[in-house]
């Protein structure tokens, strides 16, 4: 194995580790820990060493994919009767929640002139649901292309929150390589860990773009080092682990191949995704095979198939059989073809293998089916997602409310709705419950079931949900519960609150570490997911909303022990009614509460947090008595301004008795009246219980 070693003008050290001696932009750090004992590999610390002059900066981007280990491709590929299109990439960005892959995408899109020089065009063009934009995430996966050197590069921007991982794990079927974003400060964070995993191993292409490289704070040599680490983590190949890595600003649109040297535009990341991802390999004349991804639904065109094109042609108005499995076939026939040109679909009379294209006129087609042969064709791989760690009951509303707000509120509705849900979503599950109106819904999380939720509410839907639970499994007589990795940015004047605090969960920190020379401590737990229910915002009370907490599955464990989420109890309403200033302003002395004057109530609701354990009726409905007693003046009642709960800190709060009343304009919580009477009635029965041992001992 020959290692070499060469450095820019800017003496920026780059090294190889790799049998085709390709090159990798990186620091002098990483290099010491490559020639060192890191590694711990005995042949590591005798390879020669040979250095050279690096020219120009886009020129020398040498990638896994180099000039010797595309011709062994090419020789494999030739036996399989295979072969690779040099005219196409395509390309996932996947990276953690807020390291800029969307960013990243807008200036890609911008400096492909995709759109026109006068057209305005807004921030995070590829966020287009209304959610996406007001939440600042990205939730669903979507494509486009942009077109450099003659290349056609389709680009597919993928969600950066663990709870939507089965976009991902559904993408990663699509692509030959991916971009790993990662930020200049914070480095690789939890989800980094997960995507890089999943890509890995499909065996895809990896180059690393270091952004926010602006940041005045950036440490890119750290960065670079823990990203090196976690591909030995994952047990990655030495062609994985030799990845091309570009510095960028996505804001800024520049890249480069050194943090100090950026050029004006982002043309050293596109000359890294032609040279370092590799172009899709296809059966051109074999038998037609198309794996569905994704699906989108249109008014006017009905369900569109998004996928690509495996092997063979696939031409408008053609034929073909649609599979499941060997033995589950139907037949269909394409009505329209689109391909991705910027930032539309085109339609298209014909597609070729290695393209990605949307098709319609399949009424009934599903994620994970293949697009096939009329005549020889055969199914691909079905698509497969990991399980679900989190369920949440839903229930049709039984508040006196009912009906007030919601267009659908029948469980006929609720259960039409929620299957359709499964076409679309493959990481979520959905069972009928133990009544006719309750259906369990599982998923990866609660904000991916919390998503659900909230598109609900807006299309028209008034339901109610139960808190949610962690799906735990039995092993050899074992009880087992998931574990996550969770992570945590605080500053070190609130470190020990929250320390505190996620020791109470059962949490157990393993790594601890300063973050750049803003004052703030990185905190690693393994922390049961149960200990994660309710967190988030009590982690923002210990750290007066400085803190910032990101979670992912881990695996299952040995049950924790029991663990309390909440200390205090909630303030439940008497009666129905309307609440008055009278009766809050006594009622606000017991708590704070969640509604003002004049807003209607019902028994059981829940109208404030109990300052102690335990729940508290109160009657916020109560006026003050009329009396035939001139008052010259009336007495000013000063209330507190009410909490405001979204439909996150609403779920978050709820415990097992309570339940959250969604509508499309309110969003109340109440105690579950089945468990109500259920209490009530076993306190009966204790009651007479203890009546009747009085009775027999005075006898």
């Amino acid at each position: 194995m020959e290692m070499a070693v060469g450095f820019h003008r800017t003496l920026t050290p780059s090294f190889s580790v790799n049998p085709n001696s390709r090159r990798l932009s990186s620091s002098p750090i990483l290099a010491k820990r490559i020639l060192g004992q890191t590694l711990s590999s005995p042949a590591i610390t005798k390879l020669p060493l040979t250095f050279r002059p690096l020219t120009s900066v886009r020129s020398s981007i040498k990638c896994s994919v180099s000039e010797a280990t595309e011709t062994q491709l090419e020789i494999a590929d030739k036996k399989r009767q295979l072969m690779r299109r040099r005219d196409i990439r395509n390309i996932a960005i996947v990276a953690h929640v807020d390291h800029g892959k969307t960013t990243l995408v807008d200036a890609m899109l911008k400096q492909a002139k995709v759109f026109r020089a006068n057209q305005f065009v807004q921030e995070r063009i590829m966020d287009s649901n209304d959610l996406e934009r007001e939440r600042g995430i990205t939730i669903l996966s979507k494509n486009t292309s942009i077109t450099y050197k003659d290349t056609k590069i389709n680009i597919i921007d993928t969600p950066g929150h663990s709870d939507f991982g089965g976009e991902v794990e559904r993408v990663l079927n699509m692509v030959e390589g991916v971009l790993l974003v990662v930020d200049s400060v914070e480095g690789p964070m939890p989800q980094t860990r997960f995507v890089l995993k999943k890509a890995l191993e499909f065996g895809h292409a990896v180059v690393v773009v270091v952004n926010k490289i602006d940041r005045p704070s950036a440490r890119p040599d750290f960065v670079i080092n823990s990203t090196f680490e976690l591909f030995i983590e994952l047990n990655a190949t030495d062609e994985q682990c030799d990845f091309q890595v570009i510095y960028a600003s996505g804001i800024k649109g520049k890249a480069g191949l050194s943090p100090e040297n950026l050029a004006e535009d982002l043309g050293p990341l596109f000359e890294a995704i032609i040279r370092c991802i590799p172009g899709p390999r296809i059966d051109k004349d074999g038998a037609l095979q198309m794996l569905v991804t994704n699906i989108e639904y249109d008014e006017h065109k009905g369900r569109i198939a998004i996928g690509r094109l495996h092997a063979g042609v696939l031409q408008r108005g053609m034929d073909v059989r649609v599979c499941t499995s060997e033995d589950a076939c139907r037949y269909a026939r394409v009505s329209e073809l689109f391909v991705y040109e910027k930032f539309n679909r085109v339609p298209a009379e014909t597609v070729e293998a290695g393209d990605i294209c949307a098709v319609c006129g399949i009424d009934d087609i599903q994620i994970g089916e293949t697009i096939a042969d009329k005549i020889s064709g055969r199914p691909l791989p079905a698509i497969r997602v990991e399980e679900p760690t989190v369920r949440m009951a839903f229930s049709i509303n039984t508040s006196p409310f009912v009906g007030r707000e919601g267009k659908y509120v029948t469980s006929r509705n609720l259960r039409d709705r929620l299957y359709r849900e499964l076409e679309r979503n493959l990481a979520m599950k959905v069972e009928d419950g133990e009544t006719a109106d309750t259906f369990i819904v599982s998923g990866r999380g609660t904000l991916h079931i919390t998503i659900l939720i909230e598109n609900m509410r807006r299309e028209g839907y008034e339901f109610m949900v139960g808190p949610p639970k962690v799906i735990n499994k039995r092993v050899d007589d074992k009880l087992l519960e998931p574990f996550e990795i969770a992570t945590v940015e605080v500053p070190e004047v609130y470190m020990g609150p929250v320390v505190e605090l996620l020791g109470k969960r059962r949490g157990q920190m393993f790594d601890m570490q300063g973050l750049g020379a803003e004052g703030t401590t990185l905190l690693k737990y393994k922390i049961p997911t149960r200990g994660l229910l309710g967190l988030r915002n009590a982690i923002l009370t210990a750290s007066r909303g400085t803190a910032v907490l990101n979670t992912i599955f881990d695996s299952y464990g040995p049950w924790a022990g029991d663990i309390t989420t909440r200390d205090q109890g909630s303030l439940v309403a008497f009666e129905d009614g309307t609440t008055t200033s009278y009766a809050l302003s006594s009622s606000q002395e017991r708590g704070q509460l969640f509604v003002g004057p004049g807003s209607d109530v019902y028994k059981g609701q829940i109208v404030g947090i109990h300052q102690r354990p335990g729940d508290l009726s109160l009657n916020v409905c109560k006026k003050k008595a009329a009396t035939n007693i001139r008052s010259n003046k009336e007495q000013t009642v000063i209330l507190d301004t009410p909490l405001v709960y979204s439909l996150d800190d609403c779920i978050e709060y709820i415990q097992e008795d309570e339940m959250v009343e969604v509508t499309p304009s309110s969003i109340r919580m109440c105690k579950n009246p089945k468990l109500a009477k259920k209490t009530r009635s076993e306190e009966r029965a204790r009651e007479e219980r203890h009546s009747a041992n009085g009775v027999l001992l005075r006898k």
